[in-house]
Order: structure tokens, then sequence, then C-alpha cells
């Protein structure tokens, strides 16, 4: 679906189930990026101790992958709400970050690495 799914229809997915139970009182940017931060490392614990090599196995894995996307989503509706409270354009916002990264990690210096040595 998100071939057919506009980031603004999430946006007004989520914006509609904050109104629909009066939680938009609770939705501020201080409480939001801590949220985001919570979720983000509840993410992250799905993945503890795990190998990279293990993970990569886990989308042929339905309980795997099913905890995943949900942490995930979670991530993704939080940083939705920011964006509605805070009256960001997503994609503005990305297309323009990737531009400052082009220009912050050029291909002929960074291609298959992390960092210069």
């Amino acid at each position: 679906m998100d071939y057919e799914t506009t980031i603004q229809e999430l946006k007004e997915l989520v914006r509609n189930f904050v109104v629909e139970r009066d939680w938009l009182k609770y939705h501020n940017p201080k409480d939001l990026a801590e949220a985001i931060c919570i979720e983000a490392a509840e993410l992250l614990e799905v993945f503890q101790w795990a190998s990279p090599e293990e993970t990569l196995s886990w989308k042929d894995d339905r309980s795997k992958l099913c905890k995943v996307e949900e942490e995930l989503a979670d991530v993704v509706i939080y940083c939705l709400s920011m964006a509605n409270v805070m009256g960001i354009d997503i994609s503005n916002a990305v297309v323009e970050k990737v531009k400052k990264n082009i220009a912050k990690y050029p291909v002929d210096k960074y291609r298959g690495r992390a960092h210069l040595e």
C-alpha cells in the first residue's frame, strides 16, 4: 500500500485518531519527541542480542516481522503526529535533508564506506 497511500493521508489518519480521543492536549513537541525515542528503543529491543545476519532472515519469519512492523509503525505514528503539531511537510523535509546529505557525503568519497579513514 505504500505506492497507494500518501503521507498526507497518513498524517490525517493519525490526526483524526488523536482528535477523536481528545489527546491533542498531550501531543506537544517535547512529549512527542520523548515518545519517538521510547518507541525507537522498543524497536531496538526487538533486535537486542541478535546478530546482523540473523536479523536479515526475519523478513521470512512472520512472528519476528510482525513485531518489527508494530514497533516501526509506532515510531512512524509519533513522527507523523510531530509533523502535524509542528506543521512540517515531511516530503519537503526529507527531500531537503537528502540534498544536504548528498553535499555532505559525496559518492566519490563515501561509496562503500561509513566514514573516511
